[in-house]
């Protein structure tokens, strides 16, 4: 059987040699009592990481999403969110069917961002007749861009003059480190601690480009992990031994977060060849990250990716255009085999 080369997502990564013998290894307890050594080191590292008081495990991102909604809101409150962002679009409607939070979402621009003055106008009045906007939520990265580095701090600030919170979808934090960190000169790790200081609470998934099998972290105030972690039990995301799967995710953030770079500069070099492969056809925009997207005839995109899976490569598709990832398990031997196989493709369709 040969290797499928899989730029579907970077979900798609398989723990490392030394990711599984750290599991293997792991000191475990019972983390429904807090007594799991592994997890607990895990909560601690993250929040004095990203400087917040405590963290709290979870099973995936849209959990710890959840979890960080439901604890900031009460039933009937609302949450100003974008009109593409995973919280909104992609967790099933979490935080309505569970937790009775209104949604309000706005139009965003093309850097993911929503327009300030939109926001300020959503905030509901204080009457009777509307839901209590209660949270302002961000996503960062968002379709692999990366929010300006000026936005989020200047949401942070109509926040807080208007009394509400704020919360990050982080779930690729670490990739809009690394790029910021890139651009500034310093250190991924303090670029996500900087991006962190905007928000009451960030959801951090391990599970993405991290290289982790499983798992996402909730940072926040004591307090509010407090409450997330009564209603992570409510919720049945109460685990056991659970130090099996959280020593996955320490060692990601020991080893995993500076290699980054490495997917988003393969990412570059995927984007231009693509482009010349295909004679222009797929329109690719320069991707900041580890995602680019890939604009293409919806007939010739279908094709192409037909002609892509049967050379075990495989691709995804969203509104009309490609999706391609690099990570963990993409070389740079794979990024070749891509664009060859895009180059043969492309040339067999020009012959008459």
């Amino acid at each position: 059987m040969n290797r499928v080369i899989d730029f579907r997502s970077d979900t798609v990564t398989r723990p490392t040699d030394a990711m599984r013998d750290a599991m293997r290894t792991a000191p475990v307890g019972d983390d429904v009592y807090a007594e799991d050594p592994t997890v607990n080191a895990l909560q601690e590292k993250a929040a004095a990481m990203l400087g917040f008081e405590a963290a709290l495990y979870g099973i995936s991102g849209t959990q710890t999403n959840l979890l960080g909604l439901l604890a900031h809101c009460q039933r009937g409150d609302e949450v100003i969110v974008g009109q593409m962002a995973h919280t909104y679009r992609w967790e099933g409607g979490g935080m309505a069917v569970l937790g009775s939070i209104q949604p309000q979402p706005l139009d965003q621009r093309a850097d993911g961002t929503m327009d300030l003055a939109a926001i300020e106008a959503a905030i509901k009045p204080d009457d009777a007749h509307y839901a209590v906007t209660r949270l302002i939520a961000l996503e960062n990265t968002w379709g692999g861009k990366v929010l300006p580095a000026d936005y989020a701090p200047q949401v942070r600030a109509l926040a807080a003059r208007r009394g509400l919170s704020t919360h990050l979808d982080g779930a690729r934090l670490f990739n809009a480190a690394v790029f910021t960190a890139n651009v500034a000169g310093t250190s991924a790790v303090a670029a996500a601690r900087e991006i962190c200081t905007s928000f009451d609470s960030v959801s951090v998934c391990l599970s993405k480009g991290l290289g982790a099998p499983v798992g996402s972290l909730l940072l926040g105030s004591r307090e509010l992990i407090g409450r997330a972690h009564r209603l992570r039990k409510m919720i049945g995301g109460g685990m056991r031994q659970a130090g099996v799967i959280a020593a996955a995710g320490a060692y990601a953030l020991d080893h995993h977060i500076e290699r980054l770079a490495e997917d988003h500069a393969r990412a570059a070099l995927l984007a231009q060849g693509l482009s010349t492969a295909s004679n222009g056809q797929l329109r690719i925009a320069a991707p900041q990250t580890n995602i680019l997207w890939a604009e293409i005839e919806p007939v010739i995109g279908e094709r192409l990716a037909a002609h892509l899976k049967a050379s075990d490569i495989l691709v995804s598709g969203a509104y009309g255009k490609q999706r391609w990832v690099t990570h963990l398990d993409i070389s740079r031997a794979d990024i070749d085999r891509a664009i060859e196989l895009v180059a043969d493709f492309f040339a067999a369709s020009a012959k008459p």
